[in-house]
């Protein structure tokens, strides 16, 4: 039944668009005198196909070239409609940065565009049992990784949005939700759930990363600097940024169950490029952290829970702790990379001291991470404001015209460490390899292989009761920005 209503619709749909077509008009618009046009000319731009609308009800319908527009006067039921054009002070684009439409004096833009990440993982050396002698394992499959819904405009030239919707799992969420003051000429005011000023990692767009995940480094960081509603203050000149802000919980604080991210703290970056030429580039950083958590989920002390899952669907985490009775979190973090033609280095290196209350003693984390990479078609990565961006092809993918896109192989080398004193969290090193095709400019496709080199003070064992010593993981991802 549900067919044969919808071949009704499509029939009488399809019916509808034949019957009209005769009375079809393509309309063309004068490029100097910016009239309209019913036939093409030497200076003439097609504007659309345009339908006459034939109804016994229509008393009046006119044409008029003043401004550019077209309108229809039409009266059904005492209610008059207005037909318009874009007038010609709208600018409409859409390519591949989306869908931007902007006016001629730059006043007001509007930018609608996206993201899709489609994962795939399987790992080997996989399954364990937990303290309690439960089987753990790191899942395999496939997910929609990532599906977000961008949303962006400028109001009087002053005034930027920004706004984020994700699709993820069964889960839809808010990432970015902000707005910017950008009218002072020495500082930018910016206001919403933003990332934090820390970690050029983390700040980084997952879109730009070289690897399918953040270094394990991010155990430390994507739990407490993650994003967080708050008020940001940032500058930047020719080779420095700067920025600072307060700020409260995260929109997903509860979901992420962080409690560590209950509170508020004060983030600090700063970035200086002593090179900045054509085929090369230095960059250094600083960052600092204070956060203060509050009593969270009813619990008598807060709690900072550190886990590192192998992938973003697994279960399986190699290292983690938990820490109670915290006062506040103390962060250090440095940052320094070069970019030389197509060869890139960078690194970074973050410490942690928590401080906590009832006697208990001090703790101390840290985590870093190296990597390299090399653009094997020959392609230099960008460089924006103290984010290192993806690689742009010189020639997209294209059999006609030869064309390879761009290729990319890169290695990464990090480790974080868990234990302090009488807490073992636990330690990891691992590495990681991964090789990105660029076709163009909007997709991308990523195979990674990450390998846990070393796994000290793990909670897992393996089957004959042994420590868990190696695990492999295999990632790939297919990508398009847009």
């Amino acid at each position: 039944m549900h067919f044969i209503k919808s071949m009704l619709v499509s029939t009488a749909f399809l019916c509808a668009c034949l019957s009209s077509c005769a009375f079809a008009i393509d309309l063309y618009k004068d490029t100097r005198t910016k009239q309209i046009h019913s036939k093409a000319g030497s200076y003439s731009n097609k504007l659309s196909n345009f339908v006459r609308i034939y109804d016994n009800s229509i008393e009046n319908a006119t044409a008029e070239n003043k401004h550019s527009e077209l309108i229809i006067n039409k009266k059904r039921s005492n209610v008059q409609d207005e037909l318009q054009l874009v007038p010609d002070n709208i600018l409409i684009e859409f390519g591949k940065d989306g869908l931007r439409l902007e006016t001629v004096d730059s006043n007001f833009k509007i930018k609608l565009g996206g993201r899709v990440h489609a994962d795939g993982s399987f790992s080997s050396n996989h399954i364990f049992s937990d303290a309690d002698g439960n089987q753990v394992e790191a899942n395999e499959g496939t997910e929609l990784r990532r599906g977000r819904v961008e949303f962006t405009g400028t109001f009087l030239k002053k005034w930027i949005m920004r706004n984020q919707l994700e699709f993820a799992g069964s889960e839809i969420s808010l990432k970015d939700l902000w707005l910017r003051y950008t009218g002072l000429d020495f500082i930018n005011i910016t206001v919403g759930e933003q990332k934090q000023a820390f970690s050029r990692e983390l700040q980084e767009s997952s879109n730009d990363m070289m690897f399918i995940e953040r270094s394990v480094m991010n155990v430390i960081n994507g739990a407490i600097v993650d994003r967080a509603m708050g008020l940001n203050l940032s500058s930047q000149g020719t080779n420095w940024t700067g920025q600072i802000g307060i700020y409260g919980d995260s929109i997903a604080t509860k979901k992420r169950k962080i409690a560590a991210d209950e509170g508020w703290s004060v983030s600090s970056r700063f970035t200086f490029v002593p090179i900045a030429e054509k085929n090369r580039l230095i960059h250094l950083g600083v960052a600092g952290n204070f956060r203060e958590p509050n009593e969270a989920n009813g619990l008598d002390s807060a709690t900072l829970q550190l886990a590192s899952n192998t992938t973003n669907m697994s279960n399986l985490s190699l290292i983690q702790s938990t820490t109670t009775d915290i006062n506040n979190i103390k962060m250090l973090g440095l940052e320094a990379s070069g970019i030389l033609g197509p060869f890139s280095l960078g690194g970074e290196y973050t410490n942690t001291w928590i401080d906590r209350k009832n006697g208990e003693s001090n703790l101390y984390f840290n985590g870093w991470y190296g990597e390299a990479a090399w653009t094997l078609t020959g392609e230099q990565r960008n460089y924006e404001n103290g984010r290192i961006l993806r690689v742009i092809p010189t020639n997209s993918f294209s059999l006609a015209k030869s064309g390879m896109g761009a290729w990319e192989l890169a290695a990464r080398y990090a480790e974080v460490d868990l234990n302090d004193g009488n807490l073992k969290g636990g330690n990891l090193t691992n590495l990681t390899i991964a090789l990105n095709w660029y076709p163009n400019e909007n997709t991308r496709l990523m195979a990674g292989y990450d390998k846990a080199l070393k796994i000290t003070d793990s909670p897992l064992t393996n089957s004959d009761g042994t420590k868990p010593d190696n695990h492999d993981t295999f990632m790939f991802r297919a990508q398009l920005v847009f």
